[in-house]
């Protein structure tokens, strides 16, 4: 069987399309996309430069279409302020919100089974 196209434009097989694990995978199965959310739960950044900064190795374009990414499916949205220069800030929605749980058991399992 041949992989059908998602929502973020990966494919999915047929049979994955009904496992909820699969889908959710197909939204944040990156490495940037899950650090960009748990930068946004636990340390609180907001802005584009915070998540640079933060993420070393991530470069701006890809930052600029995990966000879009993020933003496409509900988890984030976008704030800009009429300031001088303009100033764009992400914050998690309810549904971004909602993750906090789900980012905590990773983390819990790699104090566990990966420490340092």
């Amino acid at each position: 069987m041949s992989p059908t196209p998602s929502a973020t434009g990966r494919r999915l097989y047929p049979k994955q399309q009904g496992c909820p694990i699969a889908r959710t995978l197909d939204v944040l199965g990156d490495r940037w996309t899950v650090l960009i959310i748990r930068d946004m739960l636990i340390f609180g950044r907001t802005r584009f430069s915070e998540f640079l900064a933060s993420l070393e190795g991530l470069s701006p374009n890809l930052l600029s279409q995990r966000l879009k990414q993020l933003e496409e499916e509900g988890i984030v949205e976008r704030h800009l302020y009429s300031e001088h220069p303009p100033r764009m800030e992400y914050r998690l929605t309810p549904t971004g919100e909602a993750l906090r749980p789900t980012l905590e058991a990773l983390a819990n399992w790699g104090i566990t089974f990966r420490p340092r």
